[in-house]
């Protein structure tokens, strides 16, 4: 078996079913005079974390939640959470609470009837197989396709949001670490 033409082919395949007008309906929510906080358990974290440093290159007032440095949230800020199963407890119950605060919130899940894509205004599903069996079947392990393909689903809307904003790679480079 060819292991790496594998995951390509379920890659391939769950990317094909991600809806680009989920990713056009979130355009609206992502405005650089609004500030956007991201959430996300496991390596759905990781995935957070790595658009929130798109967004800051691409512009935006962004806070991954849970660091040190990220302030209070406030009505009329974005809430952008990622759960391949969207039943990741504690995921839950923060954006519950962004949305008492009025928050407009965005959903990444493989499951758009699960209680995380409930509490959207926007849901983006990716199709990914997540550990509790949701999306789409995988050889891998875990929620590894829904990792894969919500990292590449956030790039997508990343550079959709920059062409929006007519921002630039020299743009997004100026905003890049210089100290390294």
């Amino acid at each position: 078996m060819n292991t790496i033409q594998t995951i390509m082919n379920e890659i391939n395949e769950v990317m094909t079913l991600v809806d680009n007008q989920q990713i056009e309906a979130a355009l609206p929510y992502f405005q650089k005079n609004k500030r956007i906080f991201v959430t996300g358990a496991g390596r759905s974290g990781f995935q957070a974390k790595g658009f929130a440093m798109r967004l800051m290159h691409i512009g935006y007032q962004d806070y991954v939640m849970g660091e040190t440095i990220t302030p209070s949230i406030q009505k009329g800020d974005t809430w952008v959470a990622i759960s391949g199963s969207g039943t990741t407890k504690g995921i839950i119950a923060d954006t519950q609470a962004a949305k008492k605060l009025g928050l407009a919130i965005v959903v990444l899940t493989s499951d758009v009837t699960s209680p995380l894509a409930a509490l959207a205004d926007c849901v983006i599903v990716i199709p990914g197989a997540t550990k509790t069996g949701a999306g789409i079947k995988s050889v891998q392990l875990l929620s590894t396709l829904f990792d894969q393909t919500v990292h590449i689903t956030l790039d997508a809307l990343t550079l959709k949001l920059a062409q929006r904003d007519d921002t630039s790679n020299a743009d997004a480079l100026h905003e890049h670490v210089n100290v390294e």
